[in-house]
């Protein structure tokens, strides 16, 4: 992984991963990657594919993701492809984009555990929606 000095992490374009990766720094993906992501920060690149689920603050995701998401600030670009549910506090989608699953704020999938009567975390807060064109 990457070292003490590092801000971010590759996987570069001939790379292919079978395994969960987490990073505590931001992570670039232009390989495959067969396995769970679990980092601060994703940016995936137009050729990569990950088969797993993916779960960070922040993804920019322009590539083929099979599995459910689960991130704070989605921006889905126009190239991607998306099979999976995903779910979100602030969410762009390109116009082109293909994502077959649902679309769901993270404070309702948060709701129905073991809080039930106490607020949700980030309650208040009404999730964001912006389609990019």
């Amino acid at each position: 992984m990457a070292n003490s000095g590092s801000t971010f992490s590759v996987i570069g374009a001939d790379v292919t991963i079978r395994g969960d990766i987490e990073a505590s720094v931001d992570l670039h993906v232009d390989g495959t990657v067969v396995g769970n992501i679990a980092c601060a920060s994703l940016v995936q690149g137009e050729s990569s594919r990950v088969e797993g689920e993916i779960k960070a603050e922040s993804a920019r995701l322009s590539g083929e993701v099979k599995g459910t998401i689960e991130v704070r600030s989605l921006v889905v670009l126009k190239s991607a492809q998306i099979e999976g549910d995903v779910s979100y506090d602030t969410l762009t989608i390109e116009q082109g984009a293909s994502v077959d699953g649902r679309f769901a704020p993270l404070r309702a999938k948060a709701q129905p555990k073991a809080n039930q009567g106490a607020p949700a975390q980030g309650e208040g807060k009404q999730p964001g929606l912006t389609l990019a064109s």
